[in-house]
């Protein structure tokens, strides 16, 4: 957040070098130049306490080169720390060890970056560009010698590479773009500085593609300048082509898209798939066999060298370059050894990028008997040839379902989030769980965690048994969304059939479920990750409680549809404007709800647990958790503290809403929005209904009011929408495109 800046003190090598003295972690991430690395450690050095950690946040350079200007006294708690960027959204950290840092060291580094700053956490070894870098490079110069070798498009190639094969959306040029190409063009200068045909025998495939060298002369270095592989111009997006202008490149239209019949082979099993790749005809094809064939190949001719286990370097390519599977996983889940001995035969025949076998471990031993890297008992390491478990840190015991490798256990005892624990009760619509027969777990499963009717009375029943049988109920997703609100697909036949009634008795139900919530016996805990929309949103104000991992996005999102939040979203604004009114001693209570009202009325999601915080949706009592894997952790232990602590649920209180005079006023600035063109009329429309509810209806100002009689207004206002012509437009766009239709 831009006002959290405050927090940051601002020094510099000249002045302030006494401030190191305090420092416990102190992570160096200037320019990736070895000199002047060197000559900064020789600086700092004599600052720096007894007992703290310094680390290098650098993406490729020797860790160990650059312990070599550092005291003795200083190496042994000296070492890397590659944060991926942008670092609030990878997820990925290598950390990087010398010959003399203390294995403590690494620990205590580990546990802080994984519970404090929510990260996952694998371990490289010091070689050129780490394991993320040097896999994923490797395969983005692999890919664009193939897109050579099959004369292949930019948009086309992206469109392969991305969701389709399991990877980011984004594809390989474009990430390519947002990466930066001058970066990229570093990491690969990294790797032909450091590296030669000895050490990598790939190493003829790592020359400055011509292409990059082109771009990056002219100037476009990716979407910092807005342009690189690819430039939008206005509403279009155009391509780089190396070949226009009479060889010299130029911007060409782009939107180019695979032969729909790839699509389909990719969605095959893993097994069917690769082999309808390797047998494929048209050149897509044989191209996307060719840079899976080359990933496989590297990643097992380096694993040895670039990581301790498998494990590492599946989830650093995972967390790092966006794969749903990293490469090891596919080629086990697409049967071990018959993969193998395909790969082996392009390299036998001089199809591969290089002429280097495959290691001797592939086809005997261990990893073959068992038919892959990853086994029950762990991941393998090609140096120790055994299978290693992940590291037993204390952290990780904090983690319930931790994100882990397909192939042995993902949980500290539980097979699967969607198994795990003791079944109390499921349909599906939603599963009631547990973990220690204390706190009731409630999981929803329908798409995207929508709420429906089913979920409703679900969520019904678990608060009757958890106020019988449990200390408390915790709401958990088990991955993202928690959810994005009703389930309005699911409403629509029962407003063809029967009307508005039937809407209105759905809104009245999923209202009196949020009350339920509010007001169990027992504590309720949402525990909150990715989108909490709509309704999800309401699901998550009504819990007594909320636990909610930094990335959250919160907001009462209705409007986009054409509708005003239906299940208690506007009484919960209003009662918590009177709320926070009681604490002043003023006695109007607009001011207090103008950021409640905006929110609903414009749609305003907050794009943090912190901006949500201050939205309102999150109170300043709530959890907020760095790292998704340790949410349910936590949200268990709160529900329990709360029950410890003799838990009451609030008492039901009317308040005071601002009536008339306050709507007015809200009004007043809605007709100056509408007449100078920033909102439509049906804009217009929805606002006067959304401030019509938060200001109690046709009332006196403080006027007291009860939760049911807001809600009664909410559905009011929601049943009128959806009977309106716009709304239906608006809905049926949403349900068609995904994206909100302005009308």
């Amino acid at each position: 957040m831009a006002d959290d800046a405050a927090l940051i003190s601002q020094a510099n090598y000249e002045e302030h070098l006494e401030k190191l003295r305090d420092c416990d972690l102190i992570i160096e991430a200037i320019a990736e130049r070895m000199d002047w690395k060197l000559d900064l450690y020789k600086k700092i050095a004599p600052f720096v306490s007894k007992t703290a950690i310094v680390a290098s946040n650098t993406s490729g350079l020797s860790i160990t080169k650059l312990s070599e200007a550092l005291p003795e006294s200083i190496k042994p708690r000296f070492c890397g720390i590659h944060f991926f960027n942008p670092p609030r959204y990878m997820y990925l950290v290598e950390l990087i060890n010398t010959p003399t840092t203390q294995p403590q060291v690494l620990d205590d580094l580990e546990s802080f970056v994984t519970t404090y700053v929510g990260k996952g956490v694998v371990r490289a070894k010091d070689t050129p560009n780490f394991i993320a870098n040097r896999i994923g490079i490797a395969g983005m110069l692999g890919v664009m010698k193939q897109v050579e070798n099959f004369g292949l498009t930019y948009d086309v190639v992206d469109d392969l590479t991305g969701k389709k094969l399991g990877r980011a959306s984004s594809g390989t040029f474009r990430t390519a773009d947002v990466v930066g190409l001058d970066v990229m063009f570093h990491v690969i200068k990294t790797l032909q500085d450091n590296l030669d045909a000895k050490s990598d025998p790939f190493y003829a495939n790592f020359g400055t593609p011509a292409v990059l060298k082109q771009l990056m002369d002219a100037g476009n270095l990716g979407q910092k300048a807005k342009a690189g592989f690819f430039k939008k111009v206005g509403r279009d997006i155009l391509r780089f082509d190396a070949t226009a202008s009479e060889g010299k490149g130029d911007y060409v239209p782009a939107g180019g898209k695979a032969d729909e019949v790839y699509g389909r082979m990719l969605k095959k099993p893993a097994a069917e798939r690769l082999q309808l790749l390797r047998n494929a005809e048209g050149k897509e094809g044989q191209f996307l066999w060719a840079i899976l064939r080359d990933s496989f190949h590297y990643a097992a001719v380096h694993l040895e060298s670039v990581a301790e286990t498998a494990r590492d370097l599946d989830l650093a390519m995972r967390w790092g370059f966006g794969m749903q599977q990293g490469p090891f996983e596919l080629w086990q889940e697409a049967g071990w050894l018959n993969v193998a001995k395909m790969v082996q035969e392009d390299i036998d025949a001089g199809k591969a990028l290089c002429k280097a076998p495959l290691p001797d471990w592939v086809f005997k031993g261990a990893v073959a008997d068992q038919g892959g890297v990853h086994q029950a008992g762990g991941s393998w390491n090609p140096a120790t040839k055994t299978f290693v478990p992940k590291r037993n840190l204390p952290v990780y015991a904090r983690q319930h379902f931790p994100e882990t490798v397909s192939g042995h256990a993902q949980g500290i005892g539980h097979a699967d989030p969607a198994t795990g624990g003791k079944t109390i009760y499921e349909d599906d619509a939603i599963r009631t769980w547990t973990l220690d027969d204390q706190i009731l777990l409630v999981t929803l499963k329908t798409k995207m965690r929508a709420i429906s009717m089913e979920v409703v009375e679900g969520l019904n029943n678990a608060v009757d048994l958890a106020e019988k049988e449990y200390q408390g109920i915790v709401i958990w997703p088990g991955e993202d969304p928690f959810s994005v609100g009703a389930d309005l697909q699911g409403m629509m036949p029962a407003f063809v059939a029967v009307g508005v009634t039937a809407i209105n008795d759905a809104e009245h139900e999923m209202q009196k479920c949020m009350l339920k919530l509010r007001y169990s016996k027992v504590p309720v805990v949402a525990a909150v990750r990715g989108m909490a929309l709509g309704g999800g949103c309401e699901l998550s104000v009504y819990s007594g409680k909320r636990v909610a991992a930094m990335e959250s996005y919160m907001g009462l999102v209705e409007v986009g549809v054409g509708l005003v939040p239906g299940a208690g979203g506007l009484t919960y604004i209003a009662r918590r404007a009177a709320e926070n009114a009681a604490f002043s001693t003023g006695k109007d209570l607009l001011p207090f709800l103008t950021e409640g009202f905006t929110c609903a009325a414009m749609a305003k999601v907050g794009t943090s647990a912190i901006e949500s915080r201050k939205l309102g949706f999150l109170l300043w009592s709530d959890c907020i958790v760095p790292n998704k894997d340790e949410l349910l952790f936590v949200a268990i232990n709160e529900a329990k503290s709360m029950a410890a602590s003799g838990y009451r649920a609030p008492s039901k209180r009317l308040f005071p809403v601002a009536g008339r005079s306050g709507k007015a006023t809200i009004l007043g600035q809605l007709v100056n929005m509408r007449d100078g063109g920033f909102a439509s009329g049906h804009d217009f429309h929805i606002a006067s209904l959304i401030a019509n509810v938060v200001c109690g209806g046709d009332v006196e100002a403080g006027t007291m009011v009860s939760e049911e009689y807001l809600m009664k207004l909410e559905r009011e206002a929601f049943c009128h929408l959806i009977a309106h012509p716009k709304t239906q437009e608006r809905i049926l766009g949403m349900l068609s495109t995904g994206k909100p239709l302005r009308n």
